[in-house]
């Protein structure tokens, strides 16, 4: 199965969870915007191409199969790329912990955009610097708190007791945060020591490793998802 990944060129945005899963797995892929422009996407997200009719990137199309929503998108990958438990109480754990990233990823997003999406954010900057300190005192501890327990019910070293996509992506959580949140990240390094060190090893993965330090891994910058202004770090 060749795969092809549609996600907005430019950013790492959400498309970066899939494509870290792709990358680990070896997998045959085509990373369609990046070669055709965003305009690659019109027909699906119109509803003119065939298939089911994404609402926003990333989408998967994989033969006549098309599959929108992230945590969607590696429930479907990650079974047929090895990177999920064959048990099924293992595979809809993966499930919720993805999910939970996605919630924690959505928060993030809205620390810069609290009011409205649409508006830039120079127009929402106060209601940002609230929301951004509620987000670094309550909400940041607490997610990562959380999966800090997972990781030490599961061994230590693994969300599911064996390399997974959920590392992958918790891999990808705090590479975002460490980007947007430096301070307060710093802050709460000696209450992570588990998802620090998954985060080193995941990056020493030789694939990953390779993928990291090529030019397909685009940069953070201030139009995705985790963005770095400094009024909103504390």
């Amino acid at each position: 199965m060749r795969y092809a990944l549609y996600y907005w060129t430019g950013i790492q945005g959400r498309g970066e969870f899939v494509r870290l899963a792709l990358e680990d797995a070896g997998a045959d892929y085509v990373d369609v915007c990046r070669e055709r422009g965003d305009g690659a996407m019109g027909a699906f997200l119109d509803g003119r191409a065939p298939g089911a009719t994404p609402f926003a990137p990333p989408f998967l199309k994989a033969g006549r199969l098309v599959l929108a929503q992230t945590a969607a998108i590696l429930q479907y990958l990650a079974p047929r790329l090895d990177l999920v438990p064959d048990a099924e109480t293992a595979r809809w754990k993966a499930h919720q912990l993805q999910l939970t990233v996605a919630d924690l990823v959505a928060e993030a997003h809205d620390t810069h955009h609290p009011i409205a999406a649409g508006l830039y954010y120079e127009e929402q900057r106060a209601a940002a610097r609230e929301l951004a300190a509620a987000f670094r005192r309550e909400r940041l501890p607490k997610y990562l708190g959380y999966f800090e327990r997972v990781l030490e019910d599961a061994g230590g070293a693994h969300a599911l007791g064996r390399h997974s996509y959920v590392d992958l992506s918790l891999f990808q959580l705090m590479a975002g945060l460490d980007y947007a949140f430096p301070a307060a990240m710093r802050r709460l390094r000696r209450r992570t020591p588990r998802l620090r060190a998954l985060a080193q090893r995941v990056a020493q993965r030789p694939r990953l490793a390779a993928y990291l330090a090529s030019p397909r891994r685009l940069p953070f910058n201030e139009s995705g998802i985790f963005r770095h202004y400094p009024e909103l770090d504390g």
